[in-house]
């Protein structure tokens, strides 16, 4: 990409309701969005759209936790054991 940051696929965004916020806001409390998805601020039905405060916090990424990819790799190396299983498989091309 020439110039400017790469476009992150999964960039996300939450709102951060301000003291006093409406109901609305507190409502998306710890709610994180696609940045595509996310609200325009006042929200629509924000009860007090002239003293809105609440602010928007980005992420690089929408999800949270740890990816799935990663624990996979774990787990292949958690058996430390000797190999129990005697037959190599269910399918009848698995014997032969």
């Amino acid at each position: 990409m020439v110039g400017g940051k790469p476009k992150l696929k999964y960039r996300g965004a939450e709102v951060i309701a301000a003291g006093g916020a409406c109901d609305a806001a507190r409502a998306l409390k710890n709610v994180r969005l696609l940045s595509a998805e996310t609200p325009l601020l006042p929200l629509k039905t924000c009860d007090r759209p002239s003293a809105c405060k609440c602010i928007y916090r980005h992420f690089d990424d929408r999800r949270r936790g740890p990816r799935r990819e990663n624990e996979h790799a774990l787990v292949a190396f958690a058996h430390q054991g000797a190999e129990r299983r005697r037959r190599r498989g269910r399918r009848e091309n698995d014997y032969g």
